[in-house]
């Protein structure tokens, strides 16, 4: 009886967050598909798929779409932790049309604003112009941009230690390495918190204190 309702439970969490779990199917198979190519085969690939300057030049649609359904890291379960913890969460706060606009924005505008920084630098000499064929796939801005938002869901005063924490996280790898990657992610979290009109009228947010008080009896 005990399996049966902590299956049930698991169950109806997937449920309340159908998009969030359809979205990992997806990666899911597609990641099991690259670990079926040659690793020359899977790089020619995934650039077909990657927006870099070269393909969103070409087809910016068609590659905003596919990057989004792939993993070039080929390791699906950590992604399961990160989209349980915080697209989850998301999701079933906002809702699933309010929750795929704040990836839809953080995936796109994200993904512009450091191809264009990328396409700056090649102009102006600082990288090489074989990077318009960089590749760049992957869900991280979506996720960074959720990250972001997810910190109106969090009452005051711990707001403002969230909202702390996720900007050092995303800043200091910006200010240590400064790639397009890495501006990508601190754009995408703006972005994130950008969205808080989405946030209204979402009910009540949550407050760590209770909780733990709860817990406590």
């Amino acid at each position: 009886m005990g399996i049966n309702r902590d299956v049930g439970g698991v169950w109806a969490y997937i449920r309340s967050a159908p998009g969030t779990y359809v979205w990992l199917l997806v990666l899911f198979v597609t990641t099991v598909a690259l670990h079926q190519m040659s690793p020359e085969f899977e790089q020619h690939f995934l650039r077909q798929r990657s927006t870099n300057i070269h393909e969103l030049s070409h087809n910016p649609v068609r590659v905003l779409i596919s990057s989004a359904m792939w993993i070039d890291s080929g390791h699906w379960l950590p992604y399961v932790v990160l989209y349980t913890v915080f697209h989850a969460s998301a999701e079933r706060w906002l809702g699933t049309a309010r929750w795929l606009g704040v990836c839809a924005c953080a995936h796109v505008f994200a993904t512009l604003i450091s191809e264009g920084a990328l396409l700056k630098a090649i102009r102006d000499g600082m990288a090489p112009h074989s990077a318009v064929n960089t590749l760049d796939i992957g869900v991280s801005y979506a996720l960074a941009g959720v990250v972001g938002v997810l910190t109106y869901r969090i009452a005051t005063p711990w707001r403002y230690v969230y909202l702390l924490v996720i900007l050092v996280v995303f800043a200091l790898p910006l200010a240590e390495g400064r790639t397009f990657t890495e501006l990508g992610h601190f754009v995408s979290v703006l972005i994130g918190l950008a969205c808080c009109p989405l946030t209204k009228g979402r009910g009540k947010a949550w407050n760590p204190k209770e909780t733990l008080d709860a817990l406590r009896g």
